[in-house]
């Protein structure tokens, strides 16, 4: 008996939580839109240093890739001499 009591709580509670929550979203994002505007000339050059962390993390992956490039060149030459040894000796 208690639980359709539960259910109807559930379904008004729910749904309420959710308008709250949504409402909030609402004036929280009102309330950083709202403001004065800085000018571009009095900002820190947060585009000098998002190119330049894009600069490091791009030699980072060319780094990482010549790596592998080098990693992946040694282990097939290392599986092609084993197969040559092995034809060799198969041969011999």
């Amino acid at each position: 008996m208690a639980l359709p009591a539960v259910w109807s709580v559930m379904r008004v509670a729910i749904p309420f939580i959710l308008v709250v929550g949504l409402l909030s979203v609402r004036l929280v994002g009102a309330s950083q839109d709202s403001g004065s505007v800085i000018p571009a000339e009095s900002r820190p050059c947060v585009d000098c240093h998002a190119f330049e962390f894009m600069q490091r993390a791009l030699q980072d992956l060319k780094k990482t890739a010549y790596n592998l490039d080098t990693r992946t060149e040694t282990l097939l030459l290392k599986a092609e001499k084993r197969g040559l040894c092995d034809c060799f000796r198969a041969i011999h």
